[in-house]
């Protein structure tokens, strides 16, 4: 089960981002439609909710589907919104009983209907809830996500004047208060399943500081023990956001 809370300490991340990656591969290992390996990792999902809720982390963020997902076979996309607008709101008694909120990131607007009314009924069905939030992001790209922070800022002012002194004043806090984010932590951990290492445009602003921990495992027979894993391995790194390590232990006192 790997480290305990109490031996965690400080080391514990607030916010975990997933790339949930290997559904169809482990499809096509059983022989089956990559249709049922969504199926597969969409139960996985209410384990890791769990799991993190009993570990004591804040913020999960699953990257459910992103702007390029539109590429893939019609038949797929539709059939991963009807399992969405299925599952979802069967999920709303358990996520209540956990504590846990539904949150979005993306445009969900270009959504199916069926799966905004699933994803709005959640998410209103579990607004008060505050032990953990969910966050699922959908038709979500990290570079569209910023190239819209950009645009706002621009919109934000009519003439070059106004705009040209408030750029003068923009810094990374300012203008992340234009990306929509406002309810979501900055990524301290994001795990990727499924073998591949990279991180597919996902949380290009909020992981800028993240630490990155991939595993083979794909995601339908991602466990208990597996995430416990990335856990620990978190806590043994040392986060120095810039500075030495000396620092960190008050060894070189800052000038």
């Amino acid at each position: 089960m790997g480290l305990s809370m109490t031996e965690r300490g400080n080391a514990l991340p607030q916010h975990v981002a997933i790339i949930m990656d290997g559904n169809g591969r482990w499809a096509k290992a059983q022989g089956l439609s990559r249709v049922e390996g969504h199926r597969k990792g969409a139960g996985r999902v209410r384990d890791v909710i769990e799991w993190a809720a009993d570990a004591g982390i804040k913020q999960v963020s699953l990257y459910a589907f992103s702007t390029e997902n539109w590429k893939r076979p019609k038949l797929e996309i539709t059939a991963l919104m009807t399992l969405m607008a299925t599952l979802l709101p069967l999920e709303i008694e358990r996520m209540n009983e956990r504590g846990a909120r539904l949150l979005t990131l993306g445009d969900t607007s270009k959504l199916p209907w069926i799966a905004r009314k699933a994803l709005d009924k959640t998410c209103k069905a579990t607004e008060s809830n505050s032990s953990i939030d969910v966050i699922l992001c959908l038709n979500y790209g990290g570079q569209q996500e910023i190239l819209e922070g950009v645009k706002r800022f621009c919109a934000s002012y009519t003439d070059d004047v106004s705009k040209a002194e408030a750029l003068k004043h923009l810094n990374e806090d300012t203008f992340r208060s234009l990306l929509g984010r406002d309810h979501i932590l900055p990524v301290d951990l994001l795990i990727r399943t499924g073998g591949e290492r990279r991180i597919s445009n996902f949380h290009l602003w909020d992981a800028a500081y993240a630490e990155l921990y991939f595993t083979g495992r794909l995601w339908p027979e991602y466990n208990q023990s597996d995430f416990h894993a990335a856990l620990d391995d978190y806590a043994g790194r040392e986060r120095r956001f810039g500075r030495t390590s000396e620092q960190l232990k008050g060894e070189v006192a800052d000038e």
